[in-house]
């Protein structure tokens, strides 16, 4: 027996309802600002006709305290699957059109059932939020969802990768999904995200803040670091997060989505010689000796405002998807400090648990002196990298260009960290510390008694680098697989990741270390 049409037509008219949101004249005024509406997100975000929504119909209590038989659509979330460049992925797109997009009950489980989807499927999640807080009128109902959302973030970590879009406010607790989340991503204009608004901060502290401070995009991705990515309006951030998407894999124990050429090119670039100054003191940009070793200079950058003085992203290597990370000499002279330890030991661990090859490119002077990093915890957050690289089993790759001192030279992965194998340019110097420090503290007699101070200390320092310091001594010593000219690096480092993709290493069962957080 054919289904009736008028239930045919009350499928529809739901349908209709649902798909209205708030209403065509709130549709209209977000698309007359430039915005898109929920719906119009994951559309940019999926592939034509791909996305199956699940939980169209589902809403709150209409019984609720303040909330008698007003209707809210879908609840003020959108749930479901599409598909990303031929791969599934799973999402939840929250609408301010519908009573803001605050999150109650209902809202909390539909976004709960797609993060158990994810997990089950082994399929990444990507979340837009756009949504004004708890939904007050739900009491602690929202509290209780909230909770139930970040327990699944947490799941969640590690297992699929996770992708947050800020799309508009995001404020108080709701900030906390995000940040427990792999990646974010905030556009310019009309987001904002903070745990304290401005006039909480006046009120309980008496100083005066403006949102652009506390709570924009440019303060959350250069001050605080909380943001990977700005984007300039929804289309672009949705464009990052598809490309984000594209060097990652589904899950935790399927290998990234890799293009291998059909033959690794051993041929030289012999621009590459030309990058690094004469002047092993003058700096360069780190970004130029990338951008020859990734294919097309096709470089994802992550974290791209927040403590620039090291560099970290996502690159192919003849097809290979690799995660680099690199001391940057045009910011603070590449100096490891308390942020830059962070940014970095974060995305190692990335990395790590989603099976992407780390290469890290070396030129480190030390760690940053000073009071303030002293006591900022310099100790504990530089020991963030040594652990990240040493509890790293996926294939790591060093390639020393200059400087490479102290402390900082193991933390930036060498051979005694767990490093498959290092590589050294000819300009690469490894040792405790600077030629000319060093001959200051071992000669200082010799240097004052001098009839030309300056020019003994020149000589010794030249000497010192010769016999302590020279890529050929540390070689001798098999800390350096082997010393090779710049123009071969992305050939060896094409092979040596091939070489390297079926590494299979086992640790001392445990449920984890004790990173010092």
């Amino acid at each position: 027996m054919p289904i009736s049409k008028a239930l045919l037509t009350i499928l529809e008219q739901k349908r209709r309802a649902a798909y209205a949101a708030g209403g065509e004249e709130k549709l209209a005024e977000r698309r007359k600002k430039g915005l898109l509406t929920a719906r119009d997100r994951l559309a940019a975000l999926f592939e034509e006709n791909t996305f199956m929504e699940s939980g169209l119909h589902a809403q709150h209590d209409c019984h609720n305290f303040g909330m008698e038989g007003k209707s809210m659509p879908g609840d003020g979330v959108i749930t479901g699957v599409g598909y990303v460049d031929g791969r599934p992925v799973a999402a939840f797109s929250q609408d301010f059109t519908v009573g803001g997009g605050a999150l109650g009950r209902i809202h909390a489980k539909k976004m709960c059932d797609i993060m158990d989807y994810a997990q089950k499927a082994g399929i990444p999640l990507i979340g837009i939020n756009d949504s004004g807080g708890a939904r007050i009128q739900e009491g602690d109902d929202s509290l209780s969802g909230y909770g139930q959302v970040f327990f699944r973030n947490v799941e969640l970590s590690g297992l699929v990768p996770q992708i947050s879009i800020i799309a508009g406010p995001c404020a108080g607790g709701a900030a906390y999904s995000p940040a427990l989340t792999d990646f974010l991503i905030m556009t310019r204009k009309n987001a904002n995200m903070f745990i304290c608004g401005p006039e909480v901060i006046k009120a309980a502290t008496g100083q005066t803040a403006t949102m652009e401070e506390i709570g924009s995009a440019s303060a959350n991705a250069s001050v605080s670091g909380n943001v990977h990515f700005i984007a300039e309006d929804d289309t672009q951030a949705l464009q990052i997060a598809r490309k984000l998407l594209s060097f990652l894999p589904p899950n935790n124990v399927v290998d990234p989505p890799h293009r291998p050429t059909p033959a690794v090119d051993m041929s030289p670039d012999p621009a590459i010689n030309e990058l690094i100054p004469s002047d092993p003191k003058a700096p360069f940009d780190v970004h130029d000796v990338i951008a020859r070793l990734v294919d097309g200079s096709d470089f994802l950058e992550v974290h791209r405002d927040f403590a620039r003085n090291i560099v970290v992203g996502f690159g192919r290597v003849q097809g290979i998807v690799a995660g680099f990370v690199a001391n940057n000499p045009a910011q603070k002279a590449g100096t490891l400090d308390i942020d830059s330890s962070d940014k970095a030991a974060r995305f190692i661990r990335f990395c790590n648990v989603f099976n992407i090859p780390i290469v890290t490119l070396v030129d480190v002077p030390g760690f940053l002196p000073g009071v303030a990093q002293e006591r900022g915890g310099i100790i504990r957050h530089g020991a963030k990298m040594l652990f990240a690289y040493a509890a790293s089993t996926v294939p790591k790759l060093t390639f020393i260009l200059r400087k490479a001192y102290g402390g900082a030279y193991l933390a930036m992965c060498s051979r005694d960290m767990g490093a498959d194998a290092v590589y050294a340019w000819p300009t690469a110097e490894i040792a405790v510390m600077g030629a000319e420090g060093a001959v200051k503290i071992l000669f200082k007699r010799e240097i004052s008694s001098a009839s030309d101070p300056k020019a003994k200390e020149k000589e010794l320092a030249a000497e010192y680098r010769e016999k302590f310091a020279s890529p050929y001594e540390a070689a001798s010593k098999g800390m350096i697989t082997d010393v090779i000219e710049p123009a071969q690096t992305r050939a060896i480092l094409s092979m040596v990741l091939r070489n390297t993709l079926s590494k299979r290493e086992t640790r001392p069962p445990k449920k984890h270390g004790n990173i010092p957080l």
